[in-house]
């Protein structure tokens, strides 16, 4: 529990709720209750009755994973983002979050967050966020998780180019396996920001009793934040698929070419295995002067070879003739 006023803060550790009540009564202006776990239904429950939450907020809280979205309720506004742990990897969490007159209630799945850098803000007495509502502290938060998604977006990037060079210098398979890898982290986070551009311009947009004219500009800002990161998912996804398409390309012309090569070797090696094969026939030349004639012939083993060697060497000549072999010629 975070209790503040532009004269002063209280950071107050909760051990329950039973604490939770007695330090209500002496808070500040603004108070941000933080709640890491989801597990323990009944707790919530007594803080949902400390702040009259609506009990479908509530279930909401509870069965995690669910789509961004934000509603009203005549006591409070309720706000569920999908945020990423702490990793280098991207980890979707729930954060829920209930603003009201002079309170932010946060809930999260687990302990640790991208919170840190608020936090701070608090604890230095020229900061703005001490000088103003709970709702530039709810803005705070949203704009903290919507920036957290750069970094991890920076990161995929990088490891996506990287990918492209290996592919590009040594093809192997892997790299595929890979890029898959990383396509389908990306659409991970694009679910997870995508319906969060509706919350952000329902939070721009529309009348709230909870949220100040004033501070639906800022929010403005995280719609943009919102917007470019869209069009880095796009672009990565688009970028992964087109490195997917390069590789099978690259692989399709290497295995042409193999192709080529031992059809020029097929092709080579037909016409000159049919004349081993014809001078290997066993007729009798005893019992006709035409069978096999050159069976007798003194020169007859170096005229075959001479027959195959010209064959091989007219193939040859015909295939670098036709562009099929060799340096490409050009035609125009």
């Amino acid at each position: 529990m975070i209790s503040y006023d532009p004269a002063g803060i209280d950071v107050l550790p909760i051990t329950g709720v039973a604490a939770l009540r007695k330090k209500m009564s002496g808070k500040r202006g603004v108070t941000w209750i933080d709640v890491a776990g989801v597990g323990d239904a009944g707790v919530l429950q007594e803080i949902g009755e400390i702040f009259g939450l609506h009990g479908l907020a509530l279930e909401d809280v509870i069965n995690v994973h669910q789509r961004p979205k934000i509603e009203e309720y005549p006591e409070h506004t309720f706000i569920v983002m999908q945020m990423s742990e702490i990793d280098d990897d991207f980890i979707p969490e729930q954060f829920s979050i209930f603003l009201g007159k002079d309170y932010v209630l946060s809930f999260q799945e687990k302990p640790g967050d991208c919170f840190d850098v608020i936090r701070t803000r608090l604890n230095q007495e020229n900061s703005r966020i001490r000088h103003e509502g709970a709702d530039y502290l709810a803005y705070a938060l949203i704009d903290a998780v919507t920036d957290s998604y750069f970094p991890i977006l920076e990161r995929y990037g990088e490891a996506i180019e990287t990918l492209e060079d290996e592919i590009l210098d040594i093809p192997d398979i892997r790299c595929i396996h890979e890029l898959h890898a990383f396509r389908r982290k990306l659409m991970l986070i694009r679910r997870a920001i995508w319906p969060l551009r509706d919350v952000l311009n329902t939070l721009t947009r529309e009348h709230s009793p909870y949220i100040s004219p004033q501070t639906q500009i800022y929010f403005r800002d995280c719609s943009d934040h919102c917007f470019q990161l869209i069009d880095i998912v796009d672009t990565a996804r688009e970028l992964a698929a087109n490195i997917a398409d390069l590789y099978h390309s690259g692989a399709s012309v290497r295995m042409n070419e193999i192709m080529t090569v031992l059809t020029i070797i097929a092709t080579i090696f037909i016409p000159l295995g049919f004349v081993a094969s014809l001078y290997g026939m066993n007729f009798d030349r005893a019992v006709s002067p035409w069978n096999m004639p050159e069976l007798g012939w003194r020169y007859g083993y170096l005229f075959s070879l001479a027959l195959m060697a010209t064959i091989a060497s007219g193939l040859l000549g015909y295939f670098w003739y036709k562009n099929w072999i060799g340096p490409r010629k050009k035609r125009f």
